[in-house]
């Protein structure tokens, strides 16, 4: 994310064993893609660390109506506390419920009502232990209004589909980044021949560029596991290289296995999967008799569903209603069963042991990056990862700034980015296949593709410009 020191430049002359290698142009584009790149990478870092605190905001502004107000007793029985609920919201249907662990938390009732916003429903949340109704809000997928609006800034800034291609920027760029810059500092490294302690610890004596340098580079070896983790991810649920991660996840037969919730002697129907934000309700919901929801808790708790459960209504007549188990926290509980409403009969399942080796992974991985797979502990790494991100740019633009000519006679607000024509230093056993690469890569993640032709063709430009301005008059 920062240019090279001019002492880094290759001259023009140079040593045959030096002339052929792929460090001068991953120095100019660390450089370029640090310099155009940085400014999505700070929004997706600032907005992530944001939403990182959505739990203890969730706390802070809806605490009365997420917890009980009491734990004392034995909870009342679900039909009590939906029917509450039902009084509450008596324009609402009910398409699911979802049934606590945590002694301390409110049931919560979700319906579908008029006038919502898409994909949204409304929650309402009730002491299980008194059935009183402590409040509504309008959710998505399971998500306060606090945490859906945090969720938004950093997936598209609320700009909806155009938005969200500044966090695929910054998702598609930043394994690259990161990559390129350390390959750079350890080639530079072991060419000065230092230790491995040189490698991730900065070196505090030096001064001006070199200190910033070092600061930058060290932080960024500590900070690389992080950001492919948060770019991978990020990656998989963007608009367009997570539109090529589902299709190749069809491909190799790797999606999860879906619930089957057609009854006995009717035709197969499956239930869609819920969205990885948690807590997504039933497309669409008949009337229901409260009763019906202890009915299938108690049969999903006898199929061995422990911990807190989802109760979705069925979708439509004559299907099975679902219960599925919503611990997101390691280690993780997402086994599901299907229930005939009225025999309480369990007609299907699909267990997390079920699921192929990437489909957990995927699983896992938007957990993690949303930073509730290991809980607090995620949250606090997060947000160490973010201010880390945001430390790193910070330095790469001190450096560009740091590396400014001075003297009278050649003075610039900036530095000078490193020599053009990198290209022509590549070995030929990378020049052959590069076009490939970049193809497979581009194709894989489009907003990388474009991006990097855009900064080909700008670079292009630029050097036929200064060509023609550097030629003496009438040549």
């Amino acid at each position: 994310m920062s240019a090279p020191p001019v002492d880094d430049v290759i001259p023009t002359k140079a040593p045959v064993a030096e002339r052929w290698s792929v460090v001068p142009l991953l120095r100019r584009l660390h450089f370029y893609a640090g310099v155009f790149v940085a400014p999505f990478l700070v929004v997706a870092a600032a907005t992530g660390l944001l939403y990182s605190l959505a739990p203890q905001i969730d706390d802070v502004l809806y605490g009365d109506v997420l917890t009980a107000s009491t734990t004392a007793g034995t909870p009342r029985p679900l039909a009590e506390q939906v029917a509450a609920a039902q009084a509450a919201l008596p324009e609402g249907t009910v398409t699911s419920v979802s049934v606590p662990e945590d002694p301390e938390l409110a049931t919560r009732v979700v319906f579908t009502a008029p006038g919502l916003p898409e994909e949204h429903s409304k929650a309402v949340f009730v002491d299980p232990y008194t059935a009183r109704v402590q409040g509504q809000l309008t959710t998505w997928f399971g998500s306060t209004p606090a945490a859906t609006w945090l969720d938004e800034l950093h997936r598209d800034l609320h700009l909806g589909e155009t938005g969200s291609l500044y966090s695929e920027m910054a998702a598609s760029w930043l394994w690259v980044i990161a990559l390129g810059g350390v390959v750079l500092w350890l080639v530079r490294q072991r060419t000065a021949r230092r230790r491995v302690r040189a490698v991730v610890l900065p070196d505090t004596k030096s001064k001006g560029v070199r200190r910033t340098r070092s600061f930058h580079a060290s932080l960024g070896v500590w900070t690389l596991a992080g950001a492919l983790f948060l770019s991978a991810t990020g990656l998989t649920w963007s608009t367009y290289a997570g539109d090529n991660f589902a299709a190749a996840l069809v491909a190799l037969n790797a999606k999860a296995p879906v619930l089957d919730t057609a009854l006995p002697g009717t035709s197969s129907t499956a239930s869609g999967e819920h969205a990885e934000h948690g807590g997504g309700t039933s497309g669409g919901a008949t009337a229901v008799a409260p009763a019906t929801f202890d009915r299938v808790l108690d049969s999903a708790r006898a199929a061995g569903l422990d911990g807190p459960i989802d109760i979705g209504v069925a979708s439509e007549p004559g299907t099975a209603w679902t219960a599925a188990q919503a611990d997101n926290t390691w280690p993780i509980r997402l086994d599901k069963v299907a229930v005939d409403p009225t025999t309480a009969a369990v007609t299907a399942r699909t267990d997390w042991g079920d699921r192929p080796l990437l489909a957990k992974l995927s699983s896992l991985g938007i957990q993690a990056h949303m930073g509730v797979l290991f809980g607090l502990a995620n949250q606090i790494a997060l947000f160490l990862l973010a201010a880390a991100i945001l430390t790193l740019v910070v330095l790469g633009y001190r450096m560009w700034w740091q590396r400014r000519p001075t003297r009278a006679d050649r003075r610039a607000s900036v530095g000078a980015p490193p020599r053009r024509g990198a290209w022509r230093q590549l070995p030929l056993w990378a020049l052959v296949p590069a076009p490939l690469v970049l193809i497979a890569i581009g194709w894989a993640m489009p907003v990388l593709g474009v991006s990097l032709l855009a900064f080909l063709v700008l670079d292009g430009l630029i050097g036929l410009w200064r060509k023609r301005t550097a030629s003496p008059a009438g040549s």
